[in-house]
């Protein structure tokens, strides 16, 4: 049951990331920053594919990916396309890591420890689909301020 829950936030939140990515009518405002806004919404949509492709395609589904995070906020000006590209591939990649896992498998405590304790693998995913979400209302509010 909260397999399938995940799949569909991770599935909701991943296509929005994509429009939201989609919506920017100007490439160049992608990568925009202003006095108070540090990260870009390209840097933000990099954090996520990254902090997903981490923690659920290379942990869960051992995708064998390696995260390089200060390229996430150091890299400008990826195409949109290419951006785009790399969200579908994230959706596929989550996906296919969710599908792997049993109920039986959330309740095991998650193998990595991140925020310096171990905790199950439920609530790590709770967290990232959180984590994305956040994100997320942080990419439309800057499309809006920067259009």
């Amino acid at each position: 049951m909260l397999i399938e829950t995940l799949k569909s936030l991770y599935n909701r939140d991943l296509n929005k990331l994509k429009l939201e990515i989609e919506s920017y009518q100007n490439e160049s405002q992608i990568w925009k920053i202003d006095k108070n806004i540090s990260n870009s919404a390209g840097n933000l949509c990099l954090h996520l594919i990254g902090n997903l492709n981490t923690y659920i395609g290379a942990e869960i589904g051992k995708t064998g990916y390696i995260r390089n995070r200060p390229l996430e906020f150091s890299l400008k000006d990826i195409p949109k396309k290419e951006l785009i590209n790399k969200i579908e591939e994230t959706i596929i990649i989550v996906n296919n890591a969710l599908d792997s896992l049993t109920e039986t498998d959330l309740e095991a405590i998650y193998p990595q420890i991140v925020f310096e304790k171990e905790m199950t693998t439920g609530f790590f995913l709770i967290h990232l689909s959180t984590h994305l979400a956040y994100h997320l209302g942080q990419i439309n509010y800057h499309r809006r301020l920067i259009i």
